[in-house]
């Protein structure tokens, strides 16, 4: 296992782990089962799911890491030590925070400027339903291979995908799972990713022997995901086909198309190619998009505002709303910018104040150990390290932890146990990196519910890749397949 000071290089460096003696597991576990309660209870039983208005969700999370701070003074730890731990936590998310900003200001500005309504007008004239589903999972996975960013993908190729697939009639909850299981795919066999860079660093292997052997367990899962994709969208109705001709003349009468358009999301993703920061990328869509929407939409800026100036800043600050015939292009071309943000960044907030406690008090540590203390046998040592990372994507709501924590705990095990490295560091990835997209309050869950406009609760079935990949790696550890030993090497 590799030392911290190699973790800083994916954005983690931050992250620690508190230990301390005198907490018990159930004293660990009060705060989680508070938590967990009262989500439940107001996601089954709360019309709306509004106590508090829309932030009910947020003020769960600081109740429990009110909570989790009780349990904390009475085991003597102190305000300042759980102070800095949420302090460590908020900085670690002070860069996706302000990638969800440009993220909203690029949705406001590509829909102006006519970057999106292209995306929808061209796609809907080359995706068929029989084959949407399947095509979105391959797409997605081929730009975020590319780009080594699942967030990255969901918010250019992502946001058009859906567009489309409402225009043709397609259940949102199955094209934002579609989109979600491909963009997972290629974010963990990306050697660009900084989680694939982060779980063999946590485990003790290297990058490329991490990937190779990764892909034995993550191929087979996609291609369970594309047949279940592919016979999918045979069996579904759409009511596209029929209103084909009307969306595509509405989208053409509405705004000026033209394939010059396709120029932003080109430039942005070259950016990511050439390994450009994120917010840099980021920033140059929203510029140019905001150019050409001065260029090349002039009677959709005059609709908004009397100016085109501030029109483009209303696209990228507050919500804009392109009128048209259609009710359901309507809603398709509507955005919030940078304010439609606002919800999912408190929301990550809230997520880490509460996980900064539970870390600060010894609470994660705690869990994860006894977790491991459950299961002596080979299987249960895997068992164990899903059950952990699932525990924390839940807890700590942040994917890094649920890497970075497991990996330091059950290094030492596999190790005994006379596991190779790349076992850990593939468990972490299929049970850490793609399940943290399935709850709600996890950062990666918020932000992929935003950025697609799709409830969590929503598509979380169809995202066949995500939450199937722990099992596949259960299947392969409880039949002994591609287990490598120590010795092998």
């Amino acid at each position: 296992m590799q030392d911290d000071k190699n973790i800083s290089e994916f954005e983690a460096d931050n992250i620690h782990v508190i230990k301390n003696k005198e907490l018990s597991v159930w004293e660990a576990l009060i705060p989680v089962i508070i938590l967990i309660g009262l989500l439940f209870f107001n996601i089954i039983f709360v019309e709306d799911q509004e106590w508090f208005g829309s932030y009910t969700n947020q003020i769960i999370l600081l109740f429990g890491g009110g909570i989790a701070a009780i349990v904390g003074f009475k085991n003597k730890v102190t305000l300042s030590i759980m102070l800095k731990e949420v302090w460590e936590n908020l900085k670690s998310v002070f860069v996706p925070i302000i990638i969800l900003f440009l993220v909203g200001a690029l949705a406001g500005t590509w829909l102006v400027s006519g970057v999106i309504p292209a995306m929808v007008y061209y796609g809907l004239q080359v995706l068929n339903p029989s084959i949407f589903l399947p095509a979105s999972v391959i797409i997605c996975a081929i730009i975020s291979i590319a780009t080594g960013s699942s967030w990255t993908t969901s918010a250019t190729v992502g946001i058009a995908l859906v567009g489309i697939g409402t225009a043709l009639g397609i259940n949102t909850g199955m094209i934002a799972g579609a989109v979600i299981s491909g963009a997972y795919f290629g974010d963990k066999m990306s050697p660009l990713s900084d989680t694939t860079n982060l779980a063999p660093a946590m485990a003790g292997t290297d990058l490329f022997t991490h990937i190779r052997y990764m892909s034995i367990t993550t191929v087979p899962t996609l291609i369970v995901t594309l047949i279940f994709f592919s016979v999918l969208s045979i069996s579904i109705e759409t009511t596209g086909n029929a209103d084909l001709g009307n969306l595509l003349n509405t989208i053409k009468t509405t705004f000026n198309i033209t394939p010059l358009l396709f120029i932003v999301p080109i430039v942005v993703i070259a950016l990511i190619l050439f390994k450009t920061k994120p917010i840099i990328a980021l920033t140059t869509g929203v510029i140019i998009a905001a150019i050409f929407a001065i260029i090349f939409q002039n009677d959709i800026l005059i609709q908004i505002s009397d100016s085109k100036t501030n029109s483009v800043i209303n696209a990228i600050f507050t919500d804009t709303q392109i009128t048209t015939e259609n009710e359901k292009l309507n809603d398709l071309f509507s955005a919030g910018g940078m304010a439609g943000m606002i919800w999912t960044i408190l929301l990550i907030l809230s997520a880490m104040v509460f996980g900064g406690i539970m870390d600060g008090i010894g609470a994660l540590s705690r869990i994860t150990k006894s977790l491991l203390k459950l299961f002596h046998t080979t299987f249960g040592l895997f068992a164990s390290t899903v059950a952990s990372c699932l525990a924390l994507n839940i807890t700590a709501s942040d994917q890094y932890l649920a890497i970075v924590v497991p990996g330091k705990m059950y290094a030492k095990a596999f190790r005994e146990k006379g596991l190779a490295p790349e076992n850990l560091s593939r468990t972490l990835e299929d049970s850490g990196t793609v399940t943290s997209v399935l709850i709600p309050w996890n950062t990666c869950g918020a932000y992929q519910s935003s950025v697609l406009g799709v409830d969590t609760l929503h598509y979380m079935g169809y995202a066949i890749f995500n939450w199937l990949s722990p099992f596949t790696t259960l299947l392969f550890a409880g039949l002994s397949i591609k287990i490598r030993q120590l010795s092998d090497k």
